[in-house]
This record gives structure tokens, C-alpha cells and sequence, in this order.
């Protein structure tokens, strides 16, 4: 089985796991996951999601994901 660059995403009480589309149709059980630690910038620093207070928290798992296609630049 291959991997691909789709992912299906699991809502498991407050916590998301995500599980490539290839592996979840072959076994749709979430076993064997490790919890992954998520680092992004806040006031310029990148910092673990998890240290950042419950506002800023809250704040990120409302952020929206946008793929830009092509260049910026009009290049």
C-alpha cells in the first residue's frame, strides 16, 4: 500500500488525528498513533502549541488552511 498527500481527518473527543486516505480505506481503526507535538509562531516566536495559553489555543484550532495555487508573484 501507498501512501498519498490525502488525508482523512478523526475527531476523537477534543483531539483531531489525521490518517492518509490509502491507509484509512485498508484499516479505518486508529491503532498505533503517536501524539505529534505542533509548533507555529506567535508574536514571532515558534513556540509547542500545547505551551501556548487557552485563548491562544482556541484561537489556532479555529485557524482555516488555504492552498494558494500558483505563484504569488504572477511569475
Amino acid at each position: 500500500m501507498e501512501c498519498n498527500d490525502e488525508y482523512m481527518p478523526y475527531k476523537v473527543g477534543q483531539e483531531t488525528f489525521v490518517k492518509c486516505k490509502a491507509c484509512h480505506e485498508a484499516n479505518s481503526a486508529l491503532e498505533n498513533f503517536q501524539k505529534a507535538e505542533v509548533y507555529s509562531r506567535v508574536v514571532g516566536y515558534i513556540r509547542p502549541v500545547q505551551q501556548w495559553n487557552k485563548g491562544k489555543q482556541a484561537e489556532f484550532s479555529d485557524r482555516m488552511e488555504f492552498v494558494v495555487n500558483g505563484s504569488a508573484c504572477g511569475c
